[in-house]
Formats: C-alpha cells, sequence, structure tokens
C-alpha cells in the first residue's frame, strides 16, 4: 500500500504523501479520478435540475431545448460523458473498499473492521436520505452507493478475474433482456414501413403488419406520455416550494416505490464497484501501469464506446421511430468509455504537461463529498428553484451544460483554496467523525512518505 500511495504522489509532484485526520491514506491519482467523476456528475444532473426530470430521462431530449447549439452540446454529453461520471464514481467506490478494509483490519482487526465498514455505510445511507428528503433531490447517490457497498462488502475477496465476471454481470444481463425487445422493434419498423407503401398501392396491410403497427401506436404513446409528464412536471415545479417540494419527493417515490428499478439500480451500482476493486487490485486505478499500457487503454476503450455510443446517439437524435440493436449495449458503452476515460487520465499523468494540467482535481478528489452537497445547494436552491433566481427550464441543452461547466470551475477553485488552509472537508468531517464515533480536526499536516 504505502509504495502506491508514493508512486501516485510522485505522478503529481508532490513529496509527501497526505494524511486524512481519522488517518486514511491519499492516493493522488485516485483523488484526481474522484475530482473529475464529481465534477463531471454535474454534467448529468442539472438537466434534471433545470429542466424536467420527464425530459431529461425520456426519449424526447427536444422537450429541454433543440436549437443548433443545444445539439451540439446535447451530443457531446451524450456521447462522451452520459454515465462515466457515475460508472468511475462506482469504481472508485469499489477501490476505496479493498483500500479501508484492508487499513481497518490491519489496526484494529478483521471483526471490528466489519463492524466499521458497515456503519460508515449506514451514516452515509443516512446522508443520503437528507440529500433526498431536505435538500430535495431525488437523483442521489450517495445512499445507492452506500447499500450498494454493503452487498458486496462480503465478495471483495474473490479473486480478480471473478470479480471482473460479476461486474459485467449487469451489463449482460441488460444485453440480453433488451436485445430481443430491439431485434422486434427493428423488424416492427421494417413492417411498418411496409405497410405504408402498401397503402399507397391500395394493399390492406398484413396480419404482421398489423401487429407491427399496434405495437407502434404503443411506443408512440409512451412517447406522448412523457410530454405529458414533463409539462405537468413544469407546472409543478413553478408554482411555489409547496408544489415544488411534492413534485421532488414525488419523483423520489415513484422511483423507490418500482421493486425493478430498486434491483436495477442496485445491480448496476454494484457490478461496477466489483469491477473497480478489480481494477485496483490489478494496479490500473492507481496509476502503476505504463505509459504504453495506459495509452493503450484510453485508445482501445474508447474505441469501443464510441462505436456504441455515436450511433446510438445519433438514432436518438433523430426523434422519430427508428431503432438501433446498439441500444442494448448501452451498459457496456458506458463501462468502456469510462474504462476510455481512466486510461487517458492516467496517460495524462505519465507527462509533465498533463501532471500540471490535472493536478488541480485532486483537491476536488479530497472534498468530493462536500461539492456534491453544494452543486445541489446552488443548483436545485439557488439557480432553479420557484424562487431565488427562478431559472428553472429557462435553458436548453447548452445553457445548461455552460452553466455547469462554469459552477465547477468555481468550486474547483475553492477546493484547492480551502485545502491551502484546512485538511477535511466541511461535510468529510461530518461523516468521517460520526463514522469514527469522535470529533476529527479540522487541521492536519503531511505525512513523510516512505517505501516498503
Amino acid at each position: 500500500m504505502t509504495t502506491g500511495i508514493v508512486a501516485t504522489d510522485a505522478v503529481v509532484g508532490e513529496s509527501a504523501a497526505r494524511e486524512e485526520p481519522d488517518g486514511a491514506p491519499r492516493i493522488a491519482t485516485l483523488d484526481i479520478l474522484r475530482g473529475i467523476a464529481i465534477l463531471g456528475i454535474l454534467f448529468m444532473n442539472i438537466n434534471s435540475m433545470g429542466g424536467t426530470m420527464a425530459a431529461s430521462h425520456g426519449p424526447r431530449p427536444d422537450l429541454i431545448g433543440w436549437t443548433p447549439f443545444d445539439q451540439l452540446f446535447w451530443w457531446l454529453r451524450q456521447v462522451f460523458a452520459t454515465g462515466t461520471a457515475r460508472a468511475l464514481l462506482e469504481m472508485l467506490f469499489g477501490a476505496g473498499m479493498v483500500i479501508l478494509t484492508g487499513r481497518l483490519a490491519d489496526r484494529i482487526g478483521r471483526w471490528r473492521m466489519i463492524g466499521r465498514y458497515y456503519w460508515r455505510n449506514v451514516v452515509l445511507f443516512g446522508f443520503g436520505m437528507v440529500h433526498v428528503f431536505v435538500l430535495l433531490w431525488p437523483g442521489d447517490v450517495l445512499h445507492t452507493y452506500a447499500l450498494a457497498a454493503l452487498i458486496v462488502f462480503p465478495l471483495r475477496r474473490l479473486p480478480v478475474w471473478a470479480l471482473i465476471v460479476l461486474g459485467l454481470s449487469f451489463a449482460t444481463w441488460s444485453a440480453a433482456r433488451e436485445l430481443p425487445n430491439m431485434r422486434t422493434a427493428v423488424r416492427e419498423n421494417v413492417l411498418v414501413a411496409s405497410a405504408k407503401v402498401h397503402r399507397a398501392q391500395g394493399i390492406a396491410p398484413t396480419t404482421d403488419e398489423k401487429k407491427a403497427i399496434a405495437g407502434l401506436e404503443m411506443w408512440h404513446g409512451f412517447v406522448a406520455k412523457t410530454v405529458r409528464d414533463s409539462a405537468t412536471e413544469l407546472r409543478a415545479r413553478s408554482q411555489g416550494f409547496d408544489a415544488w417540494r411534492g413534485a421532488m419527493i414525488g419523483e423520489y417515490v415513484r422511483r423507490a416505490s418500482r421493486p425493478m428499478t430498486v434491483v436495477n439500480v442496485l445491480w448496476e451500482a454494484a457490478s461496477v464497484m466489483l469491477i473497480g476493486a478489480a481494477l485496483f487490485r490489478l494496479g490500473i486505478l492507481q496509476g502503476l501501469r505504463s505509459a504504453a499500457f495506459y495509452r493503450r487503454m484510453a485508445i482501445g476503450w474508447s474505441a469501443i464506446g464510441l462505436s456504441i455510443r455515436v450511433i446510438a446517439a445519433w438514432r436518438t437524435s433523430r426523434l422519430d421511430d427508428s431503432v438501433t440493436l446498439l441500444w442494448a449495449g448501452d451498459e457496456y458503452g458506458r463501462i468502456a468509455m469510462t474504462l476510455g476515460h481512466v486510461g487517458l487520465v492516467c496517460w495524462l499523468l505519465t507527462t509533465a504537461a498533463g501532471r500540471r494540467l490535472l493536478k488541480p482535481f485532486a483537491a476536488a478528489g479530497r472534498t468530493a463529498l462536500t461539492l456534491y452537497i453544494t452543486q445541489t445547494l446552488l443548483c436545485l436552491w439557488l439557480l432553479y428553484p420557484p424562487f431565488a433566481l427562478g431559472l428553472f427550464a429557462t435553458q436548453g441543452w447548452a445553457g445548461l451544460m455552460l452553466t455547469a461547466l462554469a459552477t465547477d470551475a468555481l468550486l474547483l477553485w475553492v477546493a484547492n483554496v480551502y485545502l491551502r488552509h484546512y485538511t477535511i472537508a466541511p461535510v468529510e468531517w461530518l461523516w468521517r467523525s460520526l463514522a469514527e464515533g469522535r470529533r476529527l480536526p479540522f487541521r492536519g499536516v503531511a505525512v513523510e512518505a516512505r517505501a516498503g
């Protein structure tokens, strides 16, 4: 463990490894990856904060805005970013599980370690519930990750190959479940096109064509429901605090009351955590491989992810009934793009210019929990509520993405300034103090890094 800390601190040009007030070691490459992920997740959340959640997650992205500028930013987000920040956080959560449980087992023993780790995640789950029901953000991931971590905890010591196989289980199941539906939809599209030709020729549609038309009408009904739900949400979130609060909590309750939705969310997070644990044990996440390895990783996995995502985004952007079989591989595409991002960051960290560019993100990684909550406070409670600045539903994709960029730039600067004076961020301090059962100090000193 010490060797990894020294190596990764050397990557960002620091001579000493830092410790948190609770004794947790810092691995610089993981901090940089975590900082990029926590800032990146705002690009995924801000469209649900500044626009309707129904439009954000439905088949009609044009309901948020569809000018040429909006389409450009939607394309960039959809291809390069969608889901990757969440996947990277899940991988880092898995790596953190390996680090923390190993450190606690050495310090306090195996059985006390288990109790401490479970309590730590129970406290994190509580933070997530506050995020949902007090700060009114139904898209919270803290409670999801806390529950998923408790599920995968007993699996953490499996062989690396087993972790990877289990880590791909959700993606494999998703593809196996969706592929027949996509294949049927493609076939129905062909039959509906054939029926249109037959009608133009005065020929009655065949039985199969009638079934395809009926199936397409069901899809049109779903799209129409998305439009109605978006309009209803728009009214509720614009009418005052009580209606806004009811809409936000109601959205979370609707999601949490669907058993399969809960299973899918937890399974997705847990499986990618296992991939993260495997990548850490292979020395990949902490930057211990060669520059050539990371170059191949960045290029190879990005190529796979792009081949899936570009076609899927193109089909979605047409806003018609067209279907691609590649939608069934969405989760594979998400994991591939995330691995490409990891490879790119670690590759850049092997260069002097890359180290200078990425070093500020380490501060964001060390204050990630505080930044995550601050994103909600700034966007959901200042920019887009029915009070304060009241900018809800006034921006398209371009405006939302540029707002996220400006917000993240501000938070990145604040994180770096803050850590010049303090060792731990406020929300991290509260979480770890509760988990440790004692009041941790805000200030600390760097400890000398020793190899071996």
